[in-house]
């Protein structure tokens, strides 16, 4: 088919801005066909653009050439049309445009396509891995637009409201030095300096220090982060952070600034009013009752500790491990009795397993008198306490693990979610915040022995907590915050460490030796030298938040061109090899493993 020239005819308006007011008016519009319907007389093409579809009409008294080519276009076809809007004959509810269609005078093919590989709709059946190979036509569809658009609202607001509140959006390098910050950097190798390498940030943590150290007092940027990570659905290896960080500050103040964001934003973006103070929570509570530190608190199903009722029962899977040094801990799914059959409990068993549990007892409530996986090692005192600590009733299923307490929570924790879930208990259009506080400094290595810095090693302890670096590490906890939204962890920060003195003892603590801690961030603590002012922040992200406004399950439903779970990109093929000539300029000869017959 030869292609029409748009030959000085402009657009006038979007497909989706038409509506009744408009009739009689003479628009121009530009789209992809989304369909076309043939009705031997009459032919009807929807025209879709990224505002919405409009019905284009083509009738006995439309120009016969103009007629010819609306019966050969086909889906996916790109149009300009010119014509009259009117009043439809037969109202089409299910569009804001389904009031008008255009009579349309003139039709210009501006683009042919083949037959699309999937059927370019919402609702669309076709396999990620197929829609991800043809992203471009996959972001086509409606749903996908709508959240790329709000995404590009979400920025807006963002932006709008950190100037609004003095601050400043400073871009920092992408290309640094590497260094430790939990994850795997993605290294850049240099041609110009052969055999180094740069490192993509994994954050800006320490270029937005330097700026608080340079006098900016307000920072913010929206800034693209990389890891190199395993992928799960709210993780991509890159990501982008709404970072900020704020001098002259105590942790209320940051609390106050991140707060009055997430209000505007969601009643800019949703209309939803954010109730603030946002609620707090220790780590320390949130891991006990809810056995995760990124609770979510939409339901309850809080963990319940039942090991001083069977630290001396007949069930030795019980006393035993209470005896050793462990933990009992349950969770009551109310009502889950005719939902979860025996056959149910086993997958949960399995699944508890699966993350580490041995095993999973279980208390099932079905009949007059409760159905036990333990009871006749337990006499019917011990019972009843169990029954009264849980508030458990005719019609209850409850879950219980014993072990190490780390272990027991964490399993709790997920099987907490996997009820929910399997209950439809979890309300929908809610979002419960809630700042998660008080981490600890160090966290345990069972295989080494030693204990490992949970944060970056810039966060500053609590000042209560110091005097015991050296001889008490556990007893150390950190002037550090979660923002967690819906059981997602939205947003990590601390108030930073600026003492030099002190700076140098946290890296002594953390197994640096002093040559180690110039090489690594004598950049950064060489300027704390020369008057650092008290400073913090934190970091959003941008894309979590966009996930959960758009009501989404998957990072890559808001991002334009994402990644799955090997890192790799389907679409255009990356990552892919180099030739010789590119790798002879680096410096790189690549030693690859001989494949196993």
């Amino acid at each position: 088919m030869k292609l029409d020239r748009m030959n000085g005819m402009k657009r006038t308006h979007y497909c989706g801005a038409l509506r009744k007011e408009n009739a009689g008016e003479t628009v121009v519009v530009c789209g992809w066909v989304q369909r076309q319907r043939d009705l031997g007389s009459l032919i009807f093409i929807d025209l879709r653009d990224r505002s919405g579809i409009v019905q284009l009409a083509f009738d006995e008294n439309t120009d016969k050439d103009v007629f010819e080519k609306a019966f050969a276009v086909r889906s996916e076809f790109v149009l300009m049309a010119k014509g009259k809007v009117r009043v439809r004959s037969s109202v089409n509810t299910d569009i804001p445009t389904g009031e008008v269609e255009i009579e349309t005078e003139c039709l210009k093919v501006l683009g042919a396509s083949l037959t699309p590989p999937f059927d370019i709709s919402p609702d669309t059946n076709a396999g990620e891995e197929l829609r991800l190979k043809y992203r471009y036509l996959d972001l086509r569809r409606s749903n996908l637009q709508k959240n790329i658009m709000m995404r590009h609202k979400i920025a807006k607001v963002t932006r709008d409201y950190f100037d609004e509140n003095g601050f400043l959006e400073i871009e920092t390098p992408t290309l640094i030095k590497s260094t430790p910050e939990g994850a795997r950097d993605y290294l850049v190798p240099s041609r110009v300096h052969k055999g180094s390498f740069f490192a993509l940030p994994q954050s800006p943590q320490m270029y937005k220090q330097l700026l608080m150290l340079s006098g900016f007092d307000r920072y913010m940027q929206i800034a693209r982060c990389y890891r190199d990570e395993d992928l799960r659905a709210d993780r991509q290896p890159e990501f982008t952070q709404i970072d900020l960080e704020m001098s002259f500050v105590e942790r209320e103040d940051i609390f106050a600034i991140a707060e009055g964001y997430v209000k505007r934003l969601f009643k800019e973006v949703l209309d939803v009013d954010i109730k603030t103070p946002l609620p707090r929570m220790t780590y320390t509570d949130a891991m006990n009752n809810y056995g995760s530190d990124k609770p979510d608190t939409r339901f309850d199903m809080k963990i319940k500790d039942i090991s001083d009722i069977v630290e001396n029962c007949g069930f030795g899977v019980f006393s035993n491990t209470v005896k050793s040094g462990g933990t009992v801990r349950a969770i009551n799914a109310k009502s889950a009795a005719n939902i979860f059959t025996r056959k149910e409990i086993d997958k949960l068993t399995e699944d508890a397993k699966g993350i580490g549990a041995k095993g999973l007892a279980f208390i099932r409530w079905v009949e007059d008198e409760p159905s036990c996986s333990f009871s006749k090692f337990m006499n019917e005192e011990e019972m009843a306490a169990i029954y009264e600590r849980l508030e458990a009733e005719k019609g209850d299923v409850i879950l219980i693990v014993a072990d190490k307490k780390s272990l027991a929570l964490s399993v709790l924790g997920a099987l907490r979610l996997t009820v929910a879930k399997r209950l439809g208990i979890i309300p929908e259009n809610q979002f419960n915040f809630v700042w998660i506080t008080e981490f600890p400094f160090f966290e345990y290595n069972e295989e080494t022995g030693t204990y490992d810095a949970m944060h970056h090693p810039f966060t500053a302890p609590l000042d209560e907590c110091i005097k015991y670096l050296d001889t008490e590490p556990e007893k150390v906890f950190a002037n550090a915050y979660d923002l967690v939204l819906n059981g997602v962890e939205l947003s990590s920060g601390s108030l930073r460490i600026t003492d030099p003195e002190l700076q140098a003892h946290m890296f002594s603590a953390l197994g640096l030796s002093d040559e180690e801690a110039e090489q690594k961030f004598g950049f950064l603590t060489g300027a704390f030298k020369y008057g650092a002012p008290p400073h913090g922040g934190m970091g959003l992200g941008l894309d979590r938040i966009c996930m959960i406004m758009t009501g989404s399950d998957s990072l890559r439903d808001v991002l334009a061109f994402p990644k799955v779970a090997n890192s790799s990109e389907l679409m255009s093929g990356a990552p892919a090899g180099v030739d010789d000539a590119q790798l002879n300029e680096l410096a790189i000869k690549i030693d690859l493993p001989e494949a196993k017959e």
